[in-house]
């Protein structure tokens, strides 16, 4: 003891030393590499949503700080801004430990390749350095010393824990356009040459994945769900001048189903033969459907009446009946370009979902097409922005420029909205827009944005269609369907 009191001030000294090291050095290594330092605060649980300010403040108040412990008159108030902000990091690392396992280090320089219990560890070394070099600072007003560090360490917690809770509910609830992206959300699975790019999905049971064929019709491929096994079958119909090349494929055993939207016919057979025979024939030409059950489905269409686009649904038992809605589908613009976007249907809990392409805006209804709520995706386009032109001659609507896309595709699963976004986020490395295509994760339950994933380019080849089963994701990217592994419960 009396070594330590004979040699306080060198105590101090070196305190204050190793403070303006650690400081500098981590102020300088943000600054130098700011970007990727902001870009790691944007993933951060408790910093996405002030990643902005924060990426600005941090290495500023280091610097202060540091300036502060240079000189003697400056040198308790610098001590006790260090004290607080080594508490503030600490906290931090100890809510990463204890609520998430995917937030990046943004610190920089050595100390990013620290993990995170190692970094814990560092930190409480200069918390108690903090509160040493305070300590030696004292003459006889050691309770008022003390009574500073209780009230820097309960203001510093607080700060942290403020900035947690209302970051998560913001990011959650009113997201600024800011992604979550976890680590080892989705690892791929596998991957099958399908030697053709016009593979769609056809429908799924028991363990089989159907595939049409946008350029054969008449083919079908089933998979098993690791892509391994393949079969290909040709379906029979009574005359070939039935359909047109509009016809798809849908399957919902024991039944399979070609529907042609274009020119309103729906036959259907049998999977243990593979023979179709007329189902439906009608005048109401439709795109973009989907089956609800054996003889319902929903889909998109005209509404000559009123010159826009409608969602309606089909009974094609006999006798059929059609049913139009005229309210879900919310005209901007024109009506019909303005509320393109992708219909799907939940066999796991009977919902309708429609995905607007050029607006931040999804629709949940029941079969019945009875809306149940309307959700925003995570972009902040809710006006769709496009050009529409009428051509009298041809007495057609046209876009007279490129459109601004939102959201190119979407699946559902299970309460889970899969959303292949265009646009990129906030505090998003621009670099990965070059090499993936993103996943947004809506939860339809609390009608919140969950996270999202990084689906791989093959050989400079998008994602361009995508499904959802069970725990796995699927995606046609050029010529091969790959197959990605979820890590959590959907």
């Amino acid at each position: 003891m009396k070594f330590l009191s004979a040699n306080k001030n060198v105590i101090i000294h070196v305190v204050s030393l190793l403070y303006i090291l650690l400081f500098v050095y981590a102020a300088i290594s943000k600054l130098l590499d700011f970007e990727n330092f902001r870009v790691q605060l944007g993933q951060s649980p408790m910093l996405s949503v002030y990643a902005g300010w924060v990426a600005w403040t941090v290495p500023f108040a280091e610097l202060v700080i540091a300036l502060l412990l240079l000189f003697s008159r400056a040198r308790l108030t610098g001590l006790f801004a260090a004290f607080g902000m080594m508490i503030m990091f600490t906290v931090y690392i100890y809510i990463i430990l204890n609520y998430s396992d995917f937030v990046p280090c943004s610190c920089g320089g050595v100390l990013e390749k620290l993990g995170w219990t190692e970094h814990l560890i560092f930190n409480l070394f200069f918390v108690l350095l903090g509160l040493a070099g305070i300590l030696f600072s004292a003459k006889k007003n050691i309770p008022k010393l003390l009574a500073g560090v209780s009230s820097v360490t309960v203001f510093s917690i607080g700060i942290v824990i403020l900035l947690f809770i209302t970051s998560e509910y913001t990011l959650y609830h009113q997201n600024p356009f800011i992604r979550r992206f976890p680590n080892k959300v989705a690892i791929k699975h596998s991957e099958k040459d399908l030697k053709y790019n016009s593979f769609y999905l056809a429908g799924y049971a028991k363990g089989k994945i159907y595939l049409g064929n946008y350029t054969a019709p008449l083919r079908v491929t089933i998979l098993d769900t690791t892509l391994k096994k393949k079969e290909d079958y040709t379906i029979k119909i009574p005359e070939r001048n039935v359909l047109t090349t509009a016809a798809q494929v849908r399957v919902l055993p024991p039944y399979f189903y070609l529907i042609d939207g274009n020119g309103a016919v729906i036959l259907r057979g049998n999977l243990s033969d593979w023979e179709a025979s007329p189902q439906w024939k009608g005048h109401l030409s439709f795109s973009n459907y989907q089956l609800v059950d054996s003889l319902n489905l929903v889909f998109r269409t005209i509404d000559q009446q009123n010159n826009r686009s409608v969602l309606g649904k089909l009974y094609f038992g006999n006798p059929s009946k059609v049913f139009l809605d005229t309210v879900l589908l919310e005209k901007q613009v024109d009506g019909i370009f303005d509320v393109d976007g992708t219909l799907n249907y939940d066999y796991t809990t009977g919902q309708v979902a429609y995905t607007y392409r050029y607006r931040n805006q999804y629709i949940v209804a029941d079969p019945d097409l009875k809306l149940k709520f309307r959700g925003n995706t995570i972009d902040t386009t809710s006006q769709a922005k496009l050009k529409v032109v009428y051509l009298e001659k041809e007495k057609k609507r046209k876009l007279a420029a490129p459109p601004w896309v939102v959201n190119r595709s979407a699946a559902l699963w299970n309460d889970q909205l899969f959303v292949q976004s265009a646009l990129i986020g906030r505090y998003e490395p621009r670099e990965m827009w070059k090499e993936a295509s993103i996943i947004d994760v809506y939860d339809l339950k609390d009608r919140t944005y969950r996270f999202s994933f990084y689906i791989y380019h093959i050989d400079s080849k998008k994602l361009q269609r995508f499904f959802v089963i069970d725990q796995r994701f699927y995606g046609f990217i050029g010529e091969s369907l790959v197959c990605y592994t979820f890590l959590y419960d959907p």
